[in-house]
């Protein structure tokens, strides 16, 4: 498929269902967080110098906290994937470049979330009260369940080397919304965000190495997506 192609993409009954699927967890895990954050149902824990995690008792700190959690690489990598697969559950959709980049962008951003989470932050992590609940969905289920509905229903051949690139788009908006709004509150999502702790070339030097990790991974499902495609196209015409 040309960057310059516009088609229409009409999933079939089974990848139709997977999508729903797909969409019904990431948005429930997205809305569930959202919610206890909102009435301050997390069990408090005392956060590291420099961290998100402080704010005001009850009512008062409802936007702190909404806030915070808007400001998680881990609830922006959600979002996208429950946009980038409530439009592929739809009966038609119109396949525009900004499409396919969401759709690699879904892929390349979850599966960052969740190897973060289970290399730098899972060891250190205390999950207790709700985040039992929502820790799960957000960091195992949803990354698992949207990789294995694009392996098994795509769709196929949406990705290109400009796709690549602009999918990187999404991720440096964060970037630059969590180091902006960390320095007017003095707070970061993540210790390797951490400026007060850090500095911000190390910090940048950390970023820039988890976003040159991104391109590896889009040119992974790249290449994965091609040879997937192959198989399906020999079983198709043998």
């Amino acid at each position: 498929m040309r960057d310059d192609e516009v088609l229409t993409y009409t999933p079939g009954r089974g990848a139709r269902a997977a999508f729903v699927v797909n969409a019904v967890v990431a948005w429930l895990g997205i809305v569930l967080t959202v919610a206890l954050s909102g009435l301050g149902w997390y069990t408090p824990q005392p956060p590291e110098p420099g961290l998100y995690g402080v704010h005001p008792e009850g009512p008062a700190g409802v936007v702190s906290r909404l806030s915070d959690t808007a400001s998680y690489f881990t609830i922006w990598s959600n979002v996208v994937v429950a946009v980038a697969v409530t439009l592929l559950a739809r009966r038609e959709t119109r396949v525009t470049g900004w499409v396919r980049v969401l759709r690699l962008d879904a892929l390349l951003m979850i599966t960052i979330t969740a190897i973060v989470y289970h290399v730098l932050l899972a060891p250190t992590a205390v999950v207790v009260g709700w985040s039992r609940l929502t820790d799960p969905i957000l960091h195992q289920l949803t990354p698992a369940l949207t990789v294995l509905v694009w392996l098994v229903f795509g769709p196929r051949r949406w990705v290109s080397w400009r796709v690549v690139v602009a999918s990187l788009g999404i991720p440096l908006a964060w970037i630059v919304w969590m180091l902006a709004r960390g320095a007017v509150v003095d707070a970061y999502p993540y210790g390797f965000a951490n400026v007060e702790e850090h500095g911000y070339a190390a910090v940048a030097t950390t970023l820039v190495a988890i976003l040159g990790f991104g391109v590896v991974v889009a040119a992974f499902y790249w290449v994965l997506d091609l040879a997937v495609s192959r198989v399906t196209t020999r079983r198709a015409t043998a």
